[in-house]
């Protein structure tokens, strides 16, 4: 970018593993739809990919609402992975990405490992797919309804068959309900994910004290938002610390400091998430506002950032 008041421009294009993006400023899946939707609010082209909302195999309706509570400096979410199914995705909501020229990466969801690999496997013969990233925080059905993210043998297993099915660089996204993350990143990496989206969202709830009644239908939820950034961070840095691997970091982003913070702790690139509620043009804030910092920081490529920070 063009630099300002006589200092040089920055560079903020990055990698993240194998993937080249022109920018660390991803959005994080399920909070941006499929890209179109902010098109008039959002400088999309300040983006470095477009994280589209989780796809299944087949359609899906999500959970009954109340879906979604606000909470103190955060939100609580549990839409059901809402989405319209393989088919539809690409028909209808890749190919218009694809012809603007935006990198699209997918986050792909399933309920076993075979779901999870005719995903893959049909986003690898796709045109304009970029990336796969997986959510691991969805039930195996073979294993009794746990997580695959949260036990190092089942994610490893399910890593490596989705890796089997997809030349495309391959994305892990982590759940944050384990008692060490370190475990699930190395098991992930291990099995051949490319790099780690850190973090999910953590389980929480709230309820209506005069009613007596959940504020959500679910009950549970995914609680996201500035409430769970120092728990972000260091789920971030000890991942870095333990393993140096590809991090794309989120949880909490509501500015370019923010962002700066999360690749200070050792990510490469940075998600947005919750903050798009809040304000739809936020992801091409931050963009803007990390490069400013950048250049307030006499940074000359914001790939400096990754892992600078001093204990």
């Amino acid at each position: 970018m063009r630099g300002e008041a006589g200092l040089p421009p920055v560079d903020m294009s990055v990698k993240v593993g194998p993937l080249a993006l022109p920018s660390p400023v991803l959005v994080g899946s399920g909070t941006f739809g499929f890209g179109e939707e902010y098109a008039p609010y959002c400088d999309l082209a300040r983006l470095g990919a477009i994280v589209t909302k989780a796809v299944t195999l087949r359609p899906r309706e999500g959970n009954p609402g109340p879906r979604i509570w606000e909470t103190a400096a955060g939100m609580l979410n549990a839409i059901g992975l809402q989405n319209p199914g393989l088919e539809r995705f690409l028909a209808e909501k890749l190919p218009p990405l694809v012809a603007a020229g935006h990198v699209v990466i997918v986050n792909i969801a399933g309920h076993d490992v075979e779901e999870y690999v005719k995903l893959a496997g049909a986003l690898d013969a796709a045109k304009g797919v970029a990336a796969i990233e997986v959510n691991v925080s969805c039930p195996n059905v073979s294993r009794g309804g746990i997580e695959f993210g949260r036990d190092p043998a089942v994610l490893g297993e399910l890593v490596r068959a989705v890796r089997g099915a997809t030349r495309l660089p391959l994305i892990v996204k982590l759940s944050p309900n384990v008692s060490d993350i370190v475990p699930l990143a190395a098991a992930a990496m291990e099995a051949g994910a490319d790099a780690l989206s850190l973090i999910n969202t953590l389980l929480g709830m709230a309820i209506d004290a005069r009613q007596r009644r959940p504020r959500l239908a679910n009950v549970t939820g995914g609680l996201s938002g500035p409430a769970i950034k120092p728990v972000a961070l260091r789920m971030v840095w000890q991942v870095w610390q333990a393993l140096r691997p590809p991090i794309i970091g989120m949880g909490g982003i509501m500015t370019g400091e923010d962002a700066a913070e999360f690749m200070l702790a050792g990510a490469a690139a940075v998600a947005v998430g919750t903050a798009n509620f809040v304000d739809p043009t936020s992801a091409s804030r931050v963009a803007a506002e990390l490069e400013d910092f950048c250049r307030g920081q006499r940074i000359n490529h914001v790939s400096e950032l990754t892992g600078g920070l001093q204990v």
